[in-house]
């Protein structure tokens, strides 16, 4: 019973009626309109006396509704009113105008059920609870009934006055029962005739996939360029704090490269955050390029202790933009895992050159014990793997059997445009 009770009753049921009477309301308007059609086409001059040319007013006024609803914000308002009083998730509705024939369609359908439901419930709601709460009273108003009273002879019945009070009840229960499943019908409906079309699938999926590429972007140009900075700040300091006393000149050139790779980390993360408060694209801001920040990448990280060496082998002017950008990313974060495993004044290589058409990126370390864990980590590694794999080129990082950890890195010198993550 309170399974029933609540289907009928309950909070959702509640709102779902709350719905169809908004529905009977925005009726209204369309049913005096036809009445002006009924009215003088019957000759009746009081059309709202009469039950049939109310019901004719009513019919008439629907498909006036239907076109009506064409109205571009019928749609994004109705979905609106179903997400919040009829329980349909948002992801199954659609929240613009309909565009194409078929939406248009289908929101005309949906709207003249809704108008046409919840005029027929809106017109029950004003009219049963009355005479409902009349019948329950009756056997009360059986003990004082007179003429002034108007009722009728046969309530001297006493089967009569005895089933009233049932069938009072029994009217509002079937109210409630109407309202309920207008109310789950109109509910289940919804997504067919006010969800998105695949069209409009198709676009949210595509934005989706926009915004999650500059997502995924902006995550690692911060890792590439926070990380490797921290990571050398950190060697530099420590560097620096070992040999405080007995190489002043060492700690001033610590100091001086510490500065200047907070600084230019500063600018970069300015960028990036301007991306994300002005939505502009990434790579709008100036960004790192092996043309032009190479040396100086390497430079401050020698500036911490670590031995570099750095065989360039191609004219880095020469390389296009964007490779030149991603190019050095991919250097900067095999220097910045250098910085983290390969142990204080480990000698690192790195290797630039061309060959078969293909840039290709070579840094290598020494591995002074087992291989280093990614648990919990590697998303350098992967941010490697992700520009490699956008740009056509391919990426690899592990052990050697020489005891070393090398990461190579080959890209195509005619990269594709960026589009996204693979």
């Amino acid at each position: 019973m309170s399974g029933v009770a609540r289907l009928l009753f309950g909070r959702r049921a509640r709102l779902r009626w709350i719905h169809l009477i908004l529905g009977g309301a925005l009726a209204v308007p369309y049913v005096l309109v036809g009445s002006v059609v009924v009215g003088p086409a019957t000759g009746a001059e009081d059309v709202f006396g009469s039950l049939p040319l109310q019901l004719a007013s009513f019919g008439l006024g629907l498909p006036l509704a239907a076109v009506t609803s064409l109205f571009p914000l019928t749609r994004p308002l109705e979905s609106a009113a179903v997400r919040w009083l009829c329980g349909v998730d948002a992801d199954r509705l659609a929240l613009g105008p309909a565009g194409t024939r078929g939406e248009k369609g289908r929101t005309a359908a949906w709207f003249t059920l809704h108008l046409g439901f919840g005029g027929i419930i809106a017109g029950m709601s004003l009219a049963l609870p009355p005479f409902a709460v009349t019948l329950i009273a009756l056997p009360v108003l059986a003990a004082v009934r007179g003429d002034r009273l108007g009722l009728p002879e046969v309530l001297d019945d006493a089967w009569v006055l005895a089933l009233a009070p049932v069938a009072g009840a029994a009217s509002l229960v079937a109210l409630a029962g109407c309202a309920a499943g207008c109310g789950a019908l109109l509910a289940r409906w919804a997504p067919l005739l006010l969800g998105p079309t695949h069209r409009e699938r198709l676009a949210a999926a595509e934005a989706r996939a926009a915004d999650l590429a500059v997502r995924n972007r902006l995550a690692r140009e911060l890792h590439d360029s926070v990380g490797h900075a921290l990571s050398a700040v950190t060697l530099q300091a420590s560097a620096a704090r070992r040999v405080l006393d007995s190489d002043p000149e060492f700690v001033r050139e610590a100091l001086a490269a510490i500065e200047d790779t907070t600084r230019r980390t500063v600018g970069e993360l300015d960028a990036a955050l301007g991306v994300l408060r002005e939505g502009d694209a990434p790579g709008t801001a100036a960004a790192p390029t092996l043309a032009a920040d190479l040396d100086g990448l390497l430079r401050r990280t020698r500036a911490g202790g670590q031995r570099v060496s750095a065989a360039v082998d191609t004219d880095p002017k020469a390389l296009p933009p964007l490779l030149s950008r991603e190019a050095y990313r991919i250097v900067q974060e095999g220097l910045s895992n250098a910085l983290k495993h390969a142990g204080e004044r480990a000698a690192v290589e790195v290797r630039i050159a061309v060959a078969g058409g293909d840039l290709e990126i070579t840094v290598e370390n020494p591995v002074t014990g087992p291989a280093p864990s990614r648990t919990g980590g590697g998303h350098g590694l992967r941010g490697i793997a992700d520009r490699a794999r956008l740009l056509g080129g391919t990426a690899t990082a592990g052990p050697t059997p020489a005891q070393t950890w090398r990461l190579h890195a080959r890209l195509p010198m005619t990269p594709m445009p960026m589009r996204g993550p693979a």
